[in-house]
């Protein structure tokens, strides 16, 4: 879970899950262009958007789109690298 600016993990082991620690660095840099405090209330407002919308938590949840990006990119290596401002917009869809 990445609370700004830090990632927290239940266990040490944790720590050295590579496709983890680059979900939640996306989620870092996504609060980071929204200044942090937008960034958790458009989370949440997205979430409950998505809940009603879907009134299931798991697919509310995995419909926020800055989930979307993290978890359609964690496990490109060079994604950080190459990644734009403000990239979560582009998984932002009417109707998904």
């Amino acid at each position: 879970m990445a609370v700004f600016p830090f990632i927290l993990v239940k266990k040490p082991s944790m720590k050295k899950d590579s496709v983890l620690i680059r979900h939640e660095i996306i989620h870092l840099r996504q609060a980071v262009e929204l200044l942090v405090i937008p960034f958790y209330i458009l989370y949440l407002v997205n979430y409950i958007i998505n809940r009603f919308k879907y009134n299931n938590h798991h697919q509310a949840y995995m419909h926020i789109i800055f989930e979307r990006e993290a978890y359609h990119q964690e496990r490109n290596t060079t994604y950080l690298q190459t990644r734009r401002l403000y990239a979560w917009m582009r998984y932002f869809k009417r109707g998904n």
